[in-house]
């Protein structure tokens, strides 16, 4: 019998010119786009950023100032135990299991890392806590590394666009990287991020989008009706629905 072939990745239903042309009309509209977390090195972004899930970063950084005041470097946070650290970081939800993230990830910087972040996706994917969005935000946020985070309003906003076509984060973020040059993958994620928490919502507010000229949810009626998760994007040439993240 011949050997199956794997299917083919899917592709966006916009070319990368016009996903250029996207973002530049959305980031003319968030002109702010940026991290709302607040820190001031690495270190501070990488515990701020695991601390975020499943949390606001408005709640985050009524919490950070604090911790980072006890536990100034991975050094210092390396030495406390999560039973010390829970009490701190209770009001961000799931303490406990970011509580033994943090230390683990700080215990790792220090024995693996000089108590350096490094400045390398495999290396700190590899941290206790750390996946692959978390990684993209240091990366592009406080190591001057080109990085695409991709979350919940990414693939939302990506996918109604058309811009991009899966439900996989990791296949977003490639789509989205090959349509981009490097040095605008940082702000094309916050943008995208942005736009997905003022205009883009579940419940998007189509007639207040600056890109919606061009986005198929718009063009198939989905501004009309409520929307569902990440909404619809279909490729031109196909009836098909993107699956919805």
């Amino acid at each position: 019998m011949p050997r199956r072939r794997d299917s083919p990745p899917p592709q966006p239903a916009h070319p990368p010119t016009v996903t250029r042309r996207v973002l530049r009309l959305l980031e003319a509209q968030h002109p702010d786009a940026g991290t709302e977390l607040t820190f001031r090195n690495a270190y501070e972004l990488l515990t701020a950023t695991i601390l975020s899930a499943q949390c606001t970063d408005e709640r985050v950084n009524q919490v950070t100032p604090s911790l980072f005041e006890r536990y100034p470097t991975p050094a210092a946070l390396a030495k406390a135990t999560p039973e010390e650290i829970e009490p701190q970081i209770r009001p961000t939800g799931f303490f406990r299991t970011k509580s033994r993230s943090l230390v683990g990830m700080a215990r790792t910087l220090v024995g693996h890392h000089g108590g350096e972040v490094p400045a390398d996706l495999d290396a700190l994917v590899r941290l206790p806590g750390v996946g692959r969005k978390t990684a993209n935000v240091v990366l592009g946020h406080a190591l001057g590394v080109p990085g695409l985070p991709v979350d919940r309003h990414v693939l939302r906003v990506a996918n109604r666009l058309g811009i991009a076509r899966s439900a996989d984060p990791v296949v977003v973020e490639r789509q989205l990287g090959a349509a981009l040059p490097k040095p605008r993958w940082t702000l094309a994620s916050d943008t995208l991020i942005l736009h997905g928490r003022r205009i883009c919502k579940p419940r998007p507010l189509c007639d207040r989008c600056g890109a919606r000229k061009m986005c198929l949810y718009f063009a198939d009626g989905g501004g009309t009706a409520p929307a569902r998760g990440a909404g619809r994007s279909r490729r031109p040439t196909s009836s098909r629905k993107t699956p919805v993240p």
